[in-house]
């Protein structure tokens, strides 16, 4: 809950997503805010797709709001409304953070890999040299394909249901980690030392689990990037076989300072 007064002089920021009733980020955010003293608040708003470019265009005239989130599903559709992207946002084609400049331009950046890895690093685990298996190649999962590649694994596997979608993820990744093996396939083979759940299979009652529960060992940790609920069926699954789990929490954690930093909060 904010605690902070909110006056005239209070930055807005925003996240936008459909649905909206599962987003966490208000609530990490508006903590980092009080944290560090800083006069914002960030509110969540329900945006269809069918409805982004309007309100991406209707966020952009109001002089107060300083930014934005965007999550499922707007993350690439959102890259072609901003007006600049930063590096890494480029690569990816995804967005997830947008400031807003005085002007009303928008510059979208793309935090979801950097605050993945950083979560997970930071909970204990490793990402070197170990064998990497990411199931999904959305727009949260071409951002962590990237960012777990810069760790050194040993090798990199990428799942998804489309294996054309998987495979340009691949290649996208191998022009800029040339060295690396990058291997692709469907999740119904997926194997590793470290599984990532990148889909949204598991933020909803009766989900089908990612990957079939046979594939995973006591030797594997799984990681979600759902963060709502807070242990999903396969997080389930993973403790029932003796796997060790890392929730999808600490990756939002990680990036509520990096999200208020490109957004222009101050002292951040």
């Amino acid at each position: 809950m904010h605690t902070t007064a909110i006056t005239g002089r209070t930055g807005l920021y925003v996240i936008i997503a459909d649905p909206i009733h599962h987003v966490k980020t208000p609530q990490v955010v508006n903590r980092t805010f009080v944290e560090r003293r800083i006069d914002g608040v960030l509110v969540p708003l329900h945006v269809p797709p069918g409805r982004l470019a309007q309100a991406m265009d209707g966020l952009r005239a109001i002089e107060n709001l300083k930014g934005f989130v965007v999550t499922v599903p707007h993350k690439t559709a959102a890259v072609t409304l901003c007006d600049r992207l930063t590096p890494d946002a480029e690569l990816i084609g995804a967005v997830n953070c947008i400031r807003r400049e005085t002007d009303g331009q928008l510059v979208g950046a793309m935090l979801d890999g950097i605050g993945f890895v950083e979560g997970f690093l930071g909970a204990g685990h490793v990402l070197k040299e170990k064998e990497v298996c990411l199931l999904g190649a959305g727009g949260a999962a071409k951002a962590i394909a990237f960012a777990v590649a810069a760790q050194g694994p040993a090798r990199l596997s990428i799942f998804n249901r489309s294996a054309t979608n998987a495979e340009d993820l691949a290649r996208r990744v191998r022009a800029r980690f040339p060295t690396l093996d990058i291997r692709t396939g469907t999740p119904d083979v997926a194997e590793g030392e470290v599984l990532i759940n990148a889909t949204a299979l598991g933020m909803h009652a009766g989900d089908p689990l990612p990957l079939p529960v046979e594939r995973l060992r006591p030797e594997m940790t799984i990681a979600e990037i759902i963060m709502d609920p807070a242990e999903t069926a396969l997080m389930a699954a993973a403790r029932q076989a003796g796997a060790r789990v890392h929730p999808g929490l600490p990756m939002l954690e990680a990036q509520a300072v990096l999200m208020a930093r490109h957004m222009g909060a101050p002292g951040v």
